[in-house]
Formats: structure tokens, sequence, C-alpha cells
């Protein structure tokens, strides 16, 4: 071993021991918080600064401004050091006392001084545990709160698509990320027969838990009715029906619902308050938007909606997503926007539909500076008509 390592060790046990006599003078909660000199250092810059106010100051008692010192030690320091520190108060003041004082007179005023401040230490010593106690109440509150935020987001993931549907010709990528662990936005996409396959992408008003309860029931509802029903716009119908019944005016969902007929190369869609689709042809390198027709579900109890359709080619790029991307703002306040994304997907329409989905949240997540305000959910869907179908999400 080196003599300079020798040296170390001496230094670093001897640190050591500075830091556990400090933190054996602390309260536990004081000690995990800052640095363990500062708390002592005020107690004594009090002490000292009263000590010679009243050493100086001979013509009247300042027993009174031990106060001072000794309500920052209950405060900062373990209960048996403070009351310790009464004893040392009590005897700096006796000393500073005039010699003349008859000594019962003197007895009686120092033991009077010390049940003064054994009162004050005991109410501030009270105090500060009642408030510890409290503060561990409410990190154990809080810890259970994430507990149950993280269970929620699990069965949140359940709703989203895990299946690969055998639908020939297309290609599609999903993800959804939540702002605050639970979120409102929800995809989802499967096949109708052989040759359709279902897309739906929704945003529920709002973040958070009450956003995500509303989604779980938004889901639930899609997927029976889209087991039960292939008309999309009765399926809106009912869906608003029941959102309305469950839902205030504040609380509302957008939606757009899609299907996709491989075999006769062709979208139909509806569109109720959803941002617009976006649709981008390679070859002739047009963005087409696919608006809303028909306001969001659950404003009204009457939802009148218009089924829209495209003819889809091959090599086609259809992108939904929610307003989470193209409201995604950087630090002095600017949108990412609708041109920002549409450039995204012009230079990554050549690659996979989960790279361009990457590709999509990258340059959102790199504008805002990865703090979104809102959930964002993208939904890719690449038209391989002349290819074998893959799909991730």
């Amino acid at each position: 071993m080196s003599t300079t390592t020798q040296s170390l060790i001496p230094a670093k046990a001897r640190d050591l021991r500075e830091r556990v006599l400090l933190h054996s003078l602390l309260r536990k909660d004081v000690a995990l918080n800052g640095p363990a000199w500062l708390p002592i250092a005020l107690v004594l810059g009090a002490l000292s600064a009263v000590a010679y106010a009243d050493h100086a100051v001979v013509s009247i008692s300042l027993v009174y401004l031990y106060i001072l010192p000794i309500a920052l030690g209950a405060i900062f320091l373990r209960k048996r050091v403070s009351y310790g520190l009464i004893v040392v108060c009590v005897l700096f003041h006796d000393y500073d006392s005039p010699r003349g004082i008859v000594p019962g007179l003197r007895i009686f005023h120092n033991l009077s001084a010390m049940l003064c401040f054994g009162f004050v230490v005991f109410v501030i010593q009270r105090y500060m545990a009642q408030r510890e106690e409290l503060a561990k109440t409410v990190q154990q509150q809080w810890d259970d709160l994430l507990k149950d935020v993280e269970l929620a987001a699990q069965v949140q993931r359940l709703f989203l698509p895990s299946g690969k549907p055998s639908i020939a010709g297309l290609e599609i990528a999903g993800m959804m990320h939540p702002a605050r662990g639970v979120g409102g936005d929800y995809y989802d996409y499967f096949p109708i027969d052989a040759h359709t396959t279902q897309i739906m992408i929704a945003d529920v008003s709002g973040k958070g838990v009450p956003a995500a309860l509303l989604m779980s029931a938004t889901a639930a509802a899609l997927r029976l009715e889209a087991n039960h029903d292939r008309n999309m716009l009765d399926q809106v119908v009912r869906l608003n029906t029941g959102i309305h019944s469950v839902s205030d005016d504040e609380r509302y969902v957008t939606l757009l619902l899609a299907e996709i007929d491989t075999s006769k190369r062709i979208m139909q869609y509806v569109n109720c308050g959803h941002n617009p689709a976006l649709l981008f042809r390679p070859n002739a390198g047009t963005i087409t938007h696919l608006d809303s027709s028909c306001p969001p579900i659950g404003l009204s109890p009457d939802e009148m909606c218009e089924l829209d359709s495209v003819d889809l080619l091959a090599g086609d790029v259809l992108v939904f997503y929610t307003d989470g991307v193209t409201e995604a703002e950087n630090q002095v306040g600017e949108e990412f926007g609708m041109e920002r994304l549409s450039a995204t997907v012009r230079s990554g329409s050549s690659l996979s539909a989960e790279d361009l989905m990457t590709n999509i949240y990258n340059a959102a997540a790199d504008f805002c500076g990865d703090d979104f305000n809102d959930d964002v959910t993208i939904l890719v869907v690449k038209c391989n008509f002349d290819a074998s179908p893959t799909l991730s999400s």
C-alpha cells in the first residue's frame, strides 16, 4: 500500500466520524436533507449572539432572548439535545447575571426560565413530530397512488392491439405515450374479414385518470360495436348515445373510424372531430388531409355524420395521430404543427411503418424537449398491396 493511500485512510475515517457525530445531533428528517453543519451553525450562532448580548447588557435580564437558539434547537436537533441546550442557556445566563442577587431568587429565576424553555421545546418538538408523521403518511399515500396509477396503466395497455391481423397488403405500426402514466388516447386495428381491416383512433378530452376512465369505456364500446355491426355510421350514433349518457358537457371523444378494403383498394372513414389523418402518395408527392365531417362524440345527444371514402394506391402512406403530436410546444411556445408533421412523413415515407412511426415521435420529442403536454398516439399504415403483410405495435 502506497504512502498516499495510507494517508488518505485516516482522513476518510476522520470525515466519516465527523459526519456521524453531526448526524447524531440532528433530527432524522433534517440530517437527510441538506448539509448537516448548517442547522448546527444556526443554533450555535444564535446562542453566541444572545449570550454576547446578555453579557453586554447588565441593567436588565435578557433571559427571554434565549428562546431564539432554544427554538432553533427544537426544530433542528434531537429531543435530548434540545433539552440539554436549555441547561446550557440557563448556565450562560446565570454566569452573566449580577452577583448581588440573592441565591434563592437566582435559583427561582433559573428554574422558572428552565420550565418556560422546557415548555417551548415540548410544544415545538410535538409539532415537529406531528409534521414528520404527516409527511410519512402523505409519502405513503403518494407511493400507493403511484402503484395504483401503474396498475391502471397496465390495464389500459390491455385495450391496445397486441395481435397480428392476417390482412395481406397492409403494414401497420402504432404507439401510445400517455402524458401522466395513464391517458385518454386510444387506437386499435383488427380484421373484419379476409380483405377488410377496421382502424380507429380516439382522443378523450383532458388528461390523467378521468380521461383514462372514459377512454376505457369508449374502447370497450368500440370493440363491442365492431363485433356486432359493420355499419360505421350506426356504430358512431350508438357510441355517441352511450358516451353522452355517462359524461358531462366538458367530456367528449374525438374519433376517426376507418375500414380499409385491400381487395377494392378503398378506405371508408368517419371523422368525428378528430385531427385530420394524412394520406401521402409518394408517386405524386401529395398529402391529403382526411378532415372531420361531424362533431366529437358525446357533445350532443344527436350525432349527424357523413361517411367519406378515398381510393388507395400501392405505396400510399396513412398517418393517424392525436393532437399531442401537433400541439407539442418548444421552449418559446411554438407548436410542432402540421407542416413539420407533413415534412417528417414526406422524408420518411420510404421507411417501414414502424420506423416512420418512430421518426414522427422522435421529431416531436426533439422539438418539445421530450416534454409533452398531452398524450401522444401515432398510427401508421403503409399500403403494400403487392407485398406480404407485416405488423408491429
